[in-house]
């Protein structure tokens, strides 16, 4: 018989699922289930990050302030309060079963480089093989709002693609993604299964935004997160934060899926009908195995997840202006044995930015004097890191490469970006 897949799993925990609304107190209760599983998980042979929030609720706690203060040197000291505290608990809890953690606190600032993307993906892969259990969380010490992931549930998304885990775990207050609000929509409808987030999720309503006062997140950055996620590849399981016990039954399906080899494969969903049955179906299948309810994003397979290089410049790094481009030049830049982007492909520069810094790519179309439509939309298509600054580009846009020297007086290539500093979402 086939032995069952160990997996590289990250957990993501907000706020709301480790501190109590009202009282702000620890939920000491469910932090201790989320200990057992985790240990219970490695026990079975699986690699465990978990990215947690709560730094900020706890320090709120510890400094009897009632609410989140709107200064942020306020906010920024009760977080240095609050982290402290909350992976002590996370070390008291786990070291009762022997089990070591380490933390990892990350701003963008800290990945915006390639050397430093790479560093933080060597050191958790090697606390992950030290049998180590990485506990992530934003430095909301440091954090400002240019540097911000946003939201952890963001972070934990980088966090699952920076490691190439193979599930994310977003815990939270539903057990599942329905097409409404099922506190207030008696007829909502479970999703348990979206094979394509790139289709989008007709018929359901995700406007409801964070469901506590103490967290960042609602259902829609979790649906974000899955879309990243999925885009490095990485499968995305929306699930209930007070059973955290039943990840491990999760996990054992996966198993069993995966040994039947159904597990990894798009389901061909054409139509609304077909993603109807497709729950109904799944529905079904959960129920007969005494399963929970759970939400699934499949992942994008090989030939269409995003690569280390390009989630980083598409996820990992802050964009600071944009270069237009046209038709011509996103078809070259798109293709399989895709080019640099030249000169003459580019129409205008929108803002100030340096060399090497990141910008947005989009397309527009060119009039024949060579200038901008502005009746035509402009559509993002990806992003770039130039080897010019915004100005050097506004003097050399539509130029020939053999051109550059004679425009800025000397040339720091033909390439306004290469190759391996442009990327593209899947399609």
């Amino acid at each position: 018989m086939a032995e069952k897949k160990t997996y590289t799993l990250v957990i993501k925990l907000g706020s709301s699922s480790l501190v109590d609304e009202k009282t702000k107190e620890p939920k000491l209760a469910t932090m201790s289930l989320i200990v057992e599983t985790v240990v219970r998980l490695r026990r079975m042979g699986h690699r465990v990050i978990i990215v947690s929030s709560g730094g900020i609720a706890i320090g709120l706690r510890a400094m009897n302030l009632p609410k989140r203060p709107k200064n942020l040197a306020e906010v920024q000291a009760i977080a240095a309060v609050g982290q402290g505290r909350l992976i002590g608990r996370w070390d008291l809890l786990f070291s009762q079963f022997g089990q070591r953690i380490a933390q990892i606190l990350l701003t963008r600032n800290d990945i915006v480089d390639w050397t430093q993307f790479k560093n933080a993906q060597n050191t958790m892969s090697e606390l992950l093989n030290m049998g180590v259990v990485p506990i992530v969380n934003e430095n909301d010490t440091l954090s400002v709002s240019e540097i911000k992931f946003g939201d952890n549930d963001t972070l934990s998304a980088i966090t699952a693609a920076l490691i190439n885990a193979d599930y994310l775990f977003l815990l939270t207050d539903v057990d599942c993604l329905y097409t409404d609000n099922p506190r207030t929509n008696p007829e909502a409808k479970p999703i348990l299964v979206v094979p394509d987030l790139s289709m989008g999720l007709p018929g359901v309503n995700t406007s409801s935004g964070s469901g506590s006062d103490v967290g960042t997140g609602g259902m829609r950055t979790k649906i974000v997160a899955a879309e990243l996620a999925t885009n490095a590849g990485v499968h995305t399981i929306i699930m209930k934060s007070s059973q955290p016990s039943n990840i491990s039954t999760i996990v054992e399906y996966m198993q069993t899926l995966d040994l039947e080899n159904e597990s990894n494969g798009k389901p061909v969903c054409d139509s609304s009908t077909d993603l109807i049955k497709l729950q109904e179906k799944e529905l079904a299948r959960l129920q007969k195995l005494h399963v929970p309810l759970y939400t699934k994003f499949i992942a994008n397979d090989n030939n269409h997840h995003l690569k280390n290089r390009d989630f980083w410049i598409l996820h990992g790094l802050v964009t600071k202006g944009a270069v237009v481009i046209d038709e011509g030049a996103y078809n070259a830049l798109t293709r399989k044995e895709k080019a640099g982007l030249l000169p003459a492909g580019i129409i205008q520069v929108e803002d100030t930015f340096h060399e090497l810094e990141c910008v947005d790519l989009k397309v527009g179309k060119r009039l024949a004097s060579g200038e901008l439509d502005v009746s035509v939309p402009l559509k993002t298509v990806g992003r770039a890191r130039c080897n010019y600054t915004s100005s050097e580009i506004s003097k050399i846009k539509g130029l020939q490469s053999i051109d550059i020297e004679e425009a800025l007086g000397y040339s720091l290539g033909e390439y306004v970006a290469q190759r391996e500093n442009l990327a593209f979402p899947p399609h």
